[in-house]
């Protein structure tokens, strides 16, 4: 299934991208907001972008080619968003946009172990060079731990019952197998009507395997301290407490106005993000129907204050 972008005419619009602006785009994936900021911004707009599959980066380097000096693309977390900036010598930013969904590119691929669908073996890495995969998370965690992260990153209500099965069931090789596993688990009545049953664990279970949360706070004050004034932050979500969290950041949170790297330790306080819209933007039902993947997600968008 190619990869399609969700929410993009939204996010393009909230941007507002202009000739001379600089952008970050922390999750490249298959290209659709650089390709469309790049053509906005044109003919002196400027994009950075990070991704942490390599595969992603070599395709864009090829796709990206005619934006020449114009685009600068890093096989990196998007947490290294202020060391990138300094490398360019970008001392501030237009505008930056993170897609925190799965790209259909890694989904669709069976080597890399992220779907229930599709036998491979468990992965679930955005960086194949990372060194916790999906296989340690199952075979190696405790049964507390494995109940914890399903409770905090899946909002699985039969955690314990699954945690148990995945434990007893030791040693669980395959996709295929660890979704047996959580059917097994959960009562048939109880399967969700819209969704896999394996679907919240293994969302939980790459989460955890990627960092996500934490990198994703990590990221959030970081990269309001180098927008420009008036500068715009989008952040597609795809999970309630990645949402949250991005509401919360974007709530009257004031930036700093200076932010050393490698680690943010000034107290000087710059002017609040100004949240665009109270409630988040969401897929329009035409958008949900051509492409049933972007059904939850959700757009916040901030402004930097003057």
């Amino acid at each position: 299934m190619q990869h399609v972008t969700v929410l993009l005419r939204e996010v393009i619009g909230v941007l507002k991208p202009k000739d001379g602006g600089r952008y970050f785009d922390g999750t490249l994936g298959g290209g659709g907001h650089a390709k469309a900021i790049l053509e906005a911004s044109a003919p002196g707009g400027k994009l950075a972008g990070t991704d942490l599959d390599p595969g992603a980066i070599a395709i864009l380097k090829s796709e990206l080619c005619p934006y020449r000096d114009r685009v600068h693309l890093f096989h990196a977390n998007f947490t290294a968003v202020d060391t990138i900036c300094a490398t360019l010598g970008w001392g501030s930013l237009s505008g930056i946009v993170l897609d925190l969904g799965l790209s259909s590119l890694l989904l669709d691929d069976p080597d890399r172990g992220f779907a229930f669908s599709k036998e491979g073996r468990l992965d679930m890495r955005f960086c194949p060079q990372a060194p916790l995969s999906a296989y340690e998370v199952v075979n190696i965690y405790s049964e507390e731990m494995l109940v914890h992260i399903l409770q905090t990153y899946g909002e699985e209500r039969f955690a314990p019952r699954i945690a148990r099965v995945i434990v007893n069931s030791r040693p669980i090789e395959t996709t295929t197998a660890l979704a047996a596993c959580i059917g097994a688990a959960i009562p048939r009545r109880f399967w969700p009507k819209r969704i896999h049953p394996a679907t919240r664990t293994f969302q939980a279970i790459r989460m955890e395997v990627n960092a996500e949360i934490d990198n994703l706070e990590a990221f959030l004050p970081k990269a309001a301290s180098l927008l420009e004034p008036e500068g715009v932050m989008a952040i597609v979500s795809f999970h309630s407490l990645e949402d949250r969290i991005v509401k919360q950041f974007f709530a009257g949170t004031r930036v700093p106005t200076h932010h050393p790297v490698p680690c943010m330790s000034d107290s000087r306080q710059g002017p609040i993000l100004e949240r665009i819209f109270k409630k988040p933007v969401t897929p329009s039902p035409a958008e949900i129907r051509d492409n049933p993947r972007a059904r939850s997600a959700r757009l916040r968008a901030a402004r930097r204050g003057a």
